[in-house]
């Protein structure tokens, strides 16, 4: 059971399954129809790809680096399981892209904005394919770092489902200002979440002098005046969405539940807990979101 959930967590599939539970929620606030289950294992795949890729390419740490040295000791699992995610990757890719290479021509230039820009920001974040030898990154800059993070995975879970859903389906997708406020939302939250994980980390940037928002400005003035003014930006957004969108009051509360549970263990990080804590209660406030963005619109009419 602990090598399972070393290898959900420590191996980036639980970001994976995130990943395509918020794709879901946030087609389904769109009111679009679901994607392919060829495009949801294109987003599965290529999610823990990225993550894993990071931690591969760096080097050993110490051995008090728990993640670092899971990761040195199944080197060989590892590489092989990127071998195989590589290639569901490429098929799943390469079959999006056959299916609908002709509509891709057509796409309008917003389309192709939105496509680029996400992945080019993503790049970067690293900055080269080995993330420790990069002269320039943003993942350098301690305050931007989260922000980052937060827009890639909005774009990630916010736009691109409502645009493959459009092009595999044959429909017209014109962004709102509804759409937005849905991206804004979604940024919000996980940009609190890797707050959270700045906690995590404190000893080492402050170490490695990466002058986050808990290295600058420490533990307490990051929860009361950073993390729950930005929670409450996101929620006040999600409430502004809802109602453009004509939710009824019920759903609203559902939906409301992550962001308290956000507050919640935003205060609980006053205590230092294992990394398994952050992994499965910080990350796992993601797939919570989603479940409940999910059950909102699926069982609440």
């Amino acid at each position: 059971m602990n090598n399972l959930k070393q290898i959900l967590f420590f191996g980036n599939y639980f970001y994976g399954f995130c990943a395509i539970g918020l794709s879901v929620e946030a087609g389904l606030q769109q009111h679009t129809a679901l994607n392919s289950f060829t495009y949801y294992t294109f987003v599965f795949v290529a999610t823990i790809l990225y993550y894993t890729h990071a931690y591969i390419a760096e080097p050993r740490g110490d051995n008090q680096n728990i993640r670092g040295e899971w990761y040195y000791h199944n080197r060989k699992w590892i590489r092989v399981s990127q071998v195989i995610l590589t290639s569901l990757f490429l098929l799943t890719g390469g079959w999006l892209l056959f299916r609908n290479f002709s509509k891709l021509l057509q796409m309008p230039p917003v389309y192709w904005l939105l496509f680029a820009v996400f992945p080019a920001v993503s790049l970067l974040y690293y900055g080269s394919t080995k993330p420790s030898n990069a002269s320039y990154s943003l993942r350098k800059k301690g305050w931007l770092k989260p922000f980052v993070i937060g827009f890639v995975w909005a774009g990630w879970v916010t736009v691109y489902p409502v645009i493959f859903q459009s092009i595999e389906h044959g429909t017209e997708w014109n962004p709102d200002i509804t759409s937005f406020l849905l991206f804004i939302k979604n940024c919000m939250f996980i940009t609190m979440l890797c707050i959270m994980f700045d906690i995590k980390d404190y000893a080492a940037d402050h170490n490695q002098q990466l002058k986050t928002f808990v290295v600058t400005y420490g533990l307490r003035k990051t929860i009361f005046y950073l993390l729950i003014p930005l929670t409450a930006v996101g929620l006040g957004t999600f409430l502004i969405f809802a109602t453009m969108r004509g939710f009824p009051l019920l759903r609203v509360l559902v939906n409301t539940v992550p962001f308290v549970l956000l507050i919640i263990v935003a205060y609980s990080m006053y205590r230092r807990k294992s990394i398994l804590y952050y992994l499965a209660i910080i990350d796992g406030l993601m797939l919570a979101k989603a479940i409940c963005g999910i059950a909102g619109m699926v069982l609440i009419k």
